[in-house]
Parts: C-alpha cells; structure tokens; sequence
C-alpha cells in the first residue's frame, strides 16, 4: 500500500491532478478488497469511507454536524470518473445528495474547499487527495498484523525495477 500511497503523493507533488485523483478514488477500494474480498465494491468502498475519511468532509456548525461528502456520493463519484471521466454524479444509482463535484487546483486566495451550493460540492484536489491518503494511513495501522489482510497485501501489483 505504501507504494500507492507514494505514488498518490508524487502525483499531488507533480501537480498531476487527474492521475492523484484517479489513484485517491482507487484506494478506498483496494483497501476494502483487502480487509474485505467477498464483499461487493459498492459495499466496502462506503464501509471504508465511513470509517477512514468520513469525518474528513464533516463540519460541526454550533451542535450539528454538516456532512459535505458521503460515503455514497463518494461511491457515485468514484463510478463517474473511474469509469465516465465525469464529475457528474446525478446519473449515478448509488449517489445520495449530490449532483456534482468540482475540484480546484491548490491556490491560497481561493478557500473553495467543502463548499457547497445545494447539490454541487466543491472541493481543492490536493486536499481531497491526501484526506483519502491520511485514511489509508489509519487503515495501514489498523490492518497491521492481520495475517489475512498482510497475506493480500504482499500480492498487490508492483512495477519491477
């Protein structure tokens, strides 16, 4: 995984958005794969988001607590780019509240991160990315001996040197 997780960075660092996101949206997948095999992708994709990286796109105003981005829209978004090459996620079965997402490149003068206007959220690529590489990051330590999820893990594809 820490290779992945590697690469995702690089890809911040390099400002290659679309390969970040690409790889950002993959891991909530492999990761659920890993921990979870029999279960269908739908299924451990939202249970790892809602454990790992939920509370990243969440906001307490006073005493409530504002959820930006769900586990099924996250879901509906992974299908849209992953398979569409979209952010429009309104045609997507799995997605909840949300009709679009809009990424930003990093730029101080621009705060638009977890801002929504009704059914369009906009978020900053860089900081979506690395909350789904700090989730990974807890996944990581959570995972660590686990026999059957290590044994997974050291079959994860890797690019020979």
């Amino acid at each position: 995984m820490h290779h992945l997780l590697q690469a995702t960075r690089k890809a911040i660092a390099d400002e290659n958005w679309y390969a970040a996101l690409t790889l950002a949206l993959s891991l909530p997948d492999i990761c659920g794969r890993l921990d979870h095999p029999t279960k269908k992708s739908q299924d451990r994709f939202e249970a790892w988001f809602r454990k790992y990286a939920l509370d990243k796109f969440q906001i307490y105003f006073g005493e409530e607590l504002y959820t930006f981005l769900d586990a099924s829209d996250c879901y509906a978004l992974r299908c849209a780019y992953l398979h569409q090459g979209e952010f429009g996620i309104e045609d997507q079965r799995a997605r909840k509240a949300l009709s679009r997402v809009t990424f930003r490149v990093p730029n101080p003068q621009d705060a638009s991160h977890l801002i929504s206007n009704g059914k369009v959220l906009h978020l900053k690529v860089d900081m979506f990315c690395e909350s789904m590489c700090a989730g990974v990051e807890a996944w990581i330590r959570e995972m660590d001996g686990i026999p059957d999820v290590q044994e997974r893990l050291a079959r994860l594809g890797r690019i020979a040197q």
